[in-house]
């Protein structure tokens, strides 16, 4: 279903938004592993980013139909990984449960071009290295990041990454405090937003919502995606986002 065009002329379809966020994950990721000086492995179904063993394995499956070798390959990295290992199937095609690894559904979300309310607090485009460490401890301690722990300045979002075509990072500030973050890509005409998050001590105080309206209202007119959880749905539907389609996630933890 055809709902409306973006800037290029391209339509926005929901049947194409797993597509579309196989192929701006595998450009946050690579961008993600270049900043950290990690491998990025590319082949025509997957992309692997291979990190230490704090960042692990990550791999994002771009086809719904993988070839045999490809197949053999992501084996043979999960087996040598560094771990934990992470993959993650837009299509929920591709059937890892032979690696020994858990697996979960989430829907990948679109939302079209359009206009966005002023946030209820104030979101900034993070520039300098001092918000980026705010923006990575909100990141860590939202998600519960324990493979981040004891903290190390720069690990997970280095100075680098901001440096990255198309790459984003915003925080929210709540009383002189960073309450929240996220990360937002640019790619092929298409954005997504990652790591999403709001820290335990400042949940259920529209952290969330302010950071997602103060990182759309920088996208401008390009359709958006992104891989909702089970708690976050609620808040991207009322922001205009509609299922398109599960997207099936493998782990090793």
């Amino acid at each position: 279903m055809t709902i409306r065009t973006n800037t290029a002329g391209q339509p926005a379809v929901l049947a194409a938004a797993p597509a579309r966020q196989a192929r701006n994950s595998a450009a946050f990721w690579a961008a993600t592993g270049r900043a950290r000086g990690h491998e990025v492995i590319r082949r025509p179904g997957f992309v692997a980013v291979a990190g230490d063993e704090r960042a692990g394995l990550r791999v994002l499956i771009q086809a719904p139909e993988l070839g045999a070798d490809e197949l053999d390959e992501i084996a043979e990295l999960v087996g040598r990984a560094a771990r934990p290992v992470d993959a993650e199937d837009p299509f929920s095609s591709t059937d890892l449960s032979h690696l020994g690894m858990r697996s979960w559904q989430m829907p990948v979300m679109l939302r079209q071009p359009g206009p966005v309310a002023e946030p209820a607090m104030r979101v900034i485009r993070v520039r300098d290295e001092e918000d980026l460490r705010e923006a990575e401890r909100a990141v860590i301690a939202g998600f519960e990041l324990t493979r981040f722990e004891p903290y190390r300045g720069g690990e997970m979002f280095p100075v680098a990454l901001i440096e990255q075509q198309g790459v984003d990072v915003f925080i929210a500030r709540l009383d002189d405090a960073v309450a929240g973050a996220c990360v937002t890509v640019v790619d092929d005409g298409f954005a997504s937003h990652y790591w999403v998050a709001t820290p335990p001590a400042f949940r259920s105080r529209g952290v969330g919502r302010a950071v997602m309206l103060g990182s759309l209202a920088h996208l401008g007119d390009l359709p958006v995606t992104l891989t909702a959880s089970r708690l976050g749905r609620p808040l991207y539907e009322s922001l205009g986002f509609t299922a398109a389609a599960p997207s099936t996630w493998w782990s090793s933890r």
